[in-house]
């Protein structure tokens, strides 16, 4: 398991216990299960954020790759 992938468990195990069990998703605001959760920048790093614990965020892999291709330009789908 690589770093990252360490940190999301970790990051979305404390996000957890402090909301008894419910990690909502930064971009869609509904439930993340451990499986399908992201860690995301808040701030990208090509904008000048950093991997610093305040600009990560839990989000669903779908509403991460939506979030990052309509960025790009395209439609998010």
């Amino acid at each position: 398991m690589s770093r990252l992938s360490l940190t999301r468990v970790k990051i979305y195990r404390t996000v957890a216990r402090q909301l008894h069990g419910v990690v909502p998703c930064w971009i869609c605001r509904e439930p993340v299960a451990l499986e399908d959760a992201t860690l995301e920048h808040i701030k990208p790093l090509v904008d000048g954020g950093s991997s610093h614990i305040d600009n990560l965020a839990i989000s669903h892999r779908t509403c991460n790759h939506g979030r990052h291709a309509k960025a790009a330009g395209g439609s998010g789908q």
